[in-house]
């Protein structure tokens, strides 16, 4: 088991997505992703896609500010 950590809290819809998909994809079974965030947008539609392709989302954590984090398993 991996974990990777993917900061997107500079970046805007659709990047967001864009970006969460590719680091998703690039996870073995058993693989977690710590998704970096800011609120709004991104944080509504990141956790629900990667529930969409078959991922676990484990937990949505307020890290600071604005930022939150995702923690999505394979």
């Amino acid at each position: 088991m991996e974990r990777k950590i993917l900061d997107i809290t500079k970046e805007h819809c659709p990047m967001t997505f864009v970006k969460t998909k590719i680091a998703l994809s690039r996870l073995q079974e058993g693989d977690i992703l710590e998704v970096l965030l800011s609120e709004g947008e991104p944080l509504d539609n990141v956790p629900r896609n990667a529930k969409e392709q078959g991922y676990h989302v484990l937990g949505i954590d307020h890290v600071s500010g604005t930022t939150h984090k995702v923690i999505i398993k394979k």
